[in-house]
């Protein structure tokens, strides 16, 4: 009788331990744990007037539902209100899609949103992130850093909408305010475009094919040089018309299979 007792604490024992590994990486599937940089710390930005009232504008629009597709980011996604309006209405607003860009947005400011309740209450199929460009200004964050801040946003959305596939891709090519050439020319590669393309496959690990999607697209936007030309981004860092239709292209055969369409 005193064995087997005995042997039945020892199984209770380790049944308690191995499920509480099983919390462990359930809570922490991304290893950010004990990380406290700033790339992942939520704030808001209340020096920005816009700032605050957009956030307010989502959560109304969340509020009523029917959203199939969120994109989130900074300034690249924002634009898609306004250069990319004729193709955001071509390609997204027939699939119920809520735009979530704040122009000069971190991965920290993101995370605040989301703690706000800008993804609660809804179901969408899929949440597109381009987010990290203004977190690799100077010595801002590192590459590793910018990547902690994409994989703790990925973690807030598969917490709060375990359904909602997530595509990240890659930060885009852009040139960096000690490389920014003269007006009329290109921008070649340089240390701030090296920073985000090493978050972006830092951040790429995560993808796991099933629930997590990774999308490199950015030779689309370069030209045989490997240059970044302005005829897309005029200010080697935002899309113009042409830019954004070149990302829709680009990302519709993935978007459409992950929508189930």
């Amino acid at each position: 009788m005193k064995r087997k007792l005995i042997g039945l604490l020892a199984f209770c024992m380790m049944t308690a331990v191995f499920t509480g590994c099983l919390e462990v990486q359930k809570s922490d599937p991304y290893g950010l744990a004990g990380k406290t940089h700033s790339a992942v710390t939520p704030v808001d930005r209340p020096d920005v007037k816009w700032w605050m009232p957009r956030h307010e504008d989502v959560l109304e629009r969340v509020a009523q539902g029917n959203v199939d597709l969120i994109m989130v980011g900074d300034s690249i996604t924002h634009g898609w209100e306004k250069g990319g309006k004729p193709v955001w209405e071509e390609y997204y607003a027939p699939r119920n899609a809520v735009n979530m860009g704040f122009g000069g947005d971190r991965t920290q400011h993101v995370l605040w949103r989301f703690d706000q309740g800008e993804i609660d209450g809804i179901r969408p199929k899929l949440a597109v992130l381009m987010i990290g460009t203004n977190n690799s200004n100077g010595n801002d964050n590192t590459a590793e850093e910018i990547a902690d801040g994409i994989k703790a946003i990925c973690a807030e959305i598969r917490e709060k909408l375990p359904r909602t596939k997530i595509l990240i891709l890659a930060i885009f090519p852009r040139s960096d305010s000690s490389n920014r050439p003269p007006k009329g020319q290109n921008a070649s590669f340089n240390p701030q475009w090296a920073k985000n393309n090493k978050a972006s496959e830092l951040a790429s690990e995560i993808a796991d094919g099933k629930m997590v999607f990774y999308l490199d697209i950015n030779e689309k936007f370069l030209e045989e040089n490997g240059e970044l030309p302005r005829e897309i981004m005029p200010d080697l860092l935002h899309p113009n018309a042409k830019g954004y239709k070149i990302w829709a292209e680009a990302m519709e055969p993935t978007v459409k299979k992950l929508m189930g369409e």
